[in-house]
């Protein structure tokens, strides 16, 4: 009986609320604002730029976080940090 319940609601859940889909979704979005942001640089676009890489920083961090991948964390963490000084130091 509790299995047909789990059954029932998976069917019902709308496809952002499934982990796989939001991460997989996440991911690609992640990545699309950050290839932006790479395209924000080579045509000058600053402030512009830094923002759309902050966007991207974090949103695969969050994607580390929901596979429990440490290592794509600590990279982003690092990045975010490093950008972070930077914007402070300009």
């Amino acid at each position: 009986m509790q299995k047909l319940s789990r059954v029932t609601r998976s069917i019902a859940m709308p496809w952002w609320l499934d982990r796989e889909s939001a991460v997989f979704g996440l991911k690609w979005a992640a990545s699309i604002v950050q290839i932006m942001g790479y395209s924000a640089t080579a045509f000058g676009l600053t402030p512009l730029n830094i923002y759309l890489f902050l966007i991207g920083l974090v949103g695969w961090f969050a994607v580390g976080v929901m596979w429990k991948d440490r290592a794509i964390m600590l990279i982003h963490i690092v990045a975010l940090a490093a950008m972070l000084a930077g914007l402070a130091s300009s």
